[in-house]
């Protein structure tokens, strides 16, 4: 076996994804599947989905559905796995026992796979006699000198063929080198029949001809283990490669759910587009070596590379996610967007004219960071506001102006508006013209005007909103102002 896994070609790449189905799907866990998908999709190999079901005791109802439609979702096609099928399946773990007890037959006829027959007691006994001779425990210092014949009732553990130091290439962390002390027997078949992961994620990348196998920084300190037991059983190692963690905003450890790592799917409910998200998680400690940050996906799979994925941690920043997104807002057509937001209006816009809408999403699309956020900029549009007359007080320039003045510009924005053709350039005349007779400033003038109309902290452009509230709408709200601040 060779002592550098490097060299593999990329012709026929094969890659894999293969999440346990315990949960949500985390930003962890797509970029996970993202770097891989990438590597495939650059090289015209093959992406396999594979689902690692045999820790049942931590399985949640669903979570396969979940991982499947969360990949579909982000437009992460996979060539062969659950609902897609492939030459290589069953792509369920708990599918594929008979494969499992075929290779562990192979490391038995081998000698290099025994029957474990020690209670909890006794494998405590050696801890603690490996503690009193102040040396680290290894299993493979106690194997039992005559096995019983496994028959499937008690564990079956590999027994470790060579006891030598393992070196080998990782295209992330580079050359990396574990001696003796890393390698010892491990379980290969549980007593419930059912195999651990330390085994069947080797037959099942050999099965399904994987040649690269990315995941993360954690499975290091094993790979050695797993290098022994590729040559038990004479299997050609493929690439190996790990990669840095996501860090938490604190920069400090490993992002978890209490740090923010949310589920995708809530990312997408609050209106996240999966453009956004692979270009975020793609970005998320890799780069392209300048200073661009927006990627298409086909930008990605042209420029992707292991080797420039960095080694330290990446830390995660949700402001940057936001970012990124209403980058991507703005990138869509204003067609394509009123697609993505239809589950996103107001119920009182759901019920206004598709002509309508689209004038209101013209105007706010390039403030939006969520597609979430478009009721609360927009419902003033289609339904009568609350006034809040708080945000005339709270406003660091209006709090300085009496309530008369207030009045009395609103009276005059009331009547130079009701002569106005009330298209946008002509609102824009209009409003230039009342700014000069009315010798205000504009930050003054056209604030007033704003909150008299849409009660809202925020609006796009006035000369606009008010083209596209009209001028009916428009009046009225004016005219409803001025007795508010009158009484």
């Amino acid at each position: 076996m060779p002592d550098s896994n490097s060299q593999i070609p990329t012709s026929n790449l094969r890659t894999r994804f293969a999440p346990s189905p315990t949960g949500y799907m985390h930003v962890g866990n797509v970029r996970a599947a993202l770097f891989p998908w990438l590597l495939a999709r650059q090289n015209n190999g093959k992406f396999v989905l594979r689902i690692e079901d045999t820790d049942q005791a931590r399985l949640v109802d669903g979570a396969t559905d979940l991982i499947l439609d969360t990949l579909t979702w982000l437009g992460m096609d996979w060539d062969e796995g659950p609902r897609v099928g492939g030459d290589f399946g069953p792509y369920v773990q708990t599918e594929r026992r008979d494969i499992y007890l075929r290779w562990a037959q192979k490391l038995i006829d081998a000698g290099h796979a025994y029957a474990d027959p020690y209670t909890a007691d006794e494998v405590q006994a050696f801890r603690d006699q490996a503690k009193a001779n102040k040396k680290p425990f290894l299993y493979r210092d106690f194997r039992p000198s005559n096995p019983p014949v496994w028959d499937g009732s008690m564990p079956l553990r590999f027994k470790v063929p060579e006891i030598k130091r393992y070196t080998w290439n990782d295209p992330v962390m580079g050359e990396l080198t574990a001696g003796p002390e890393a390698l010892d027997d491990f379980i290969l078949i549980k007593s419930d029949g059912l195999p651990t992961y330390n085994f069947a994620h080797v037959v099942d990348d050999a099965e399904m001809q994987i040649t690269h196998v990315i995941r993360g920084l954690e499975f290091i300190p094993s790979i050695p283990k797993y290098l022994s037991l590729y040559d038990a059983l004479g299997i050609e190692w493929p690439v190996l490669a790990c990669l840095p963690h996501i860090m938490a905003p604190s920069g400090n450890k490993k992002l978890g759910k209490r740090d923010g790592a949310k589920s995708v799917t809530e990312y997408r409910d609050e209106g996240i587009l999966p453009e956004a998200m692979i270009n975020f998680l793609a970005t998320m400690g890799w780069n392209d070596g300048t200073e661009q940050e927006i990627f298409s996906v086909d930008e990605l799979i042209a420029k992707f590379s292991l080797s420039r994925v960095q080694r330290s941690g990446a830390q995660f920043d949700e402001r940057r996610l936001l970012w990124i997104n209403g980058q991507w807002i703005r990138k869509l057509s204003l067609d394509e967007l009123s697609i993505r937001v239809e589950s996103f209006w107001s119920d009182a816009a759901k019920q206004s004219s598709d002509e309508h809408k689209l004038s209101v999403l013209g105007l706010v699309q390039d403030r939006l960071k969520t597609l979430s956020e478009l009721p609360a900029m927009t419902d003033y549009f289609f339904t009568e506001p609350t006034p809040d007359i708080t945000l005339i007080e709270t406003n660091k320039q209006l709090s300085k102006i009496s309530r008369d003045q207030l009045i009395s510009l609103l009276d005059s924005a009331k009547t130079n508006l009701e002569t106005s053709e009330f298209d946008a350039d002509s609102l824009q005349v209009t409003l230039n013209n009342l700014l000069e007779s009315a010798g205000e400033k504009p930050v003054i003038l056209f604030s007033i005007i704003r909150i008299a109309v849409s009660w809202a902290p925020f609006s796009p452009a006035l000369n606009d909103t008010l083209a596209v509230l009209g001028k009916e709408t428009t009046l009225n709200r004016l005219a409803k102002a001025i007795k508010i601040l009158i009484n």
